[in-house]
C-alpha cells in the first residue's frame, strides 16, 4: 500500500507528485488509467539505478501537486473506469477480495 508521506519530484522536465515507485509496467498501466480517469494527468520515468542505467521499474506521478493519493483513496474521491468509488483492495490488485465491502474490513 502506499505511505502518507508526500513526495514532490520532476518527471519529464514537469514537477509531479509521486503516486508510486518501482512500479512494474502492468502496474503502470493500471494505475495510469485509474488516474486519468480521474482527471489527472499522469508523467512516468524509468527508475535509474545508482551508475545511471535503467531499471525495469517506473515512477509513477501526477502534474497537480497537491493530489496525495492515500487521502483521495481512503476518502472515498477516486473512481474506477465504471463509475463505482475505489477501494484499497482494487488499488492494490488484491483479487481474492471483495470489492465492495469498506475498507476497514478489509484483511489481506
Amino acid at each position: 500500500m502506499l505511505k502518507g508521506k508526500h513526495t514532490v519530484t520532476e518527471i519529464e522536465g514537469v514537477r509531479c507528485t509521486v503516486v508510486e515507485t518501482g512500479a512494474s509496467d502492468e502496474r503502470l498501466t493500471f494505475l495510469k488509467g485509474i488516474l486519468e480517469v480521474n482527471g489527472l494527468v499522469v508523467k512516468t520515468e524509468k527508475e535509474k539505478a545508482k551508475d545511471g542505467t535503467a531499471l525495469p521499474t517506473s515512477v509513477i506521478g501526477v502534474t497537480d501537486i497537491l493530489f496525495n493519493a492515500m487521502i483521495n483513496l481512503y476518502e472515498r474521491r477516486l473512481v474506477r473506469k465504471d463509475g463505482h468509488v475505489l477501494n484499497p483492495a482494487y488499488w492494490n490488485q488484491w483479487p481474492d477480495q471483495d470489492w465492495d465491502i469498506p475498507y476497514y474490513q478489509v484483511q489481506r
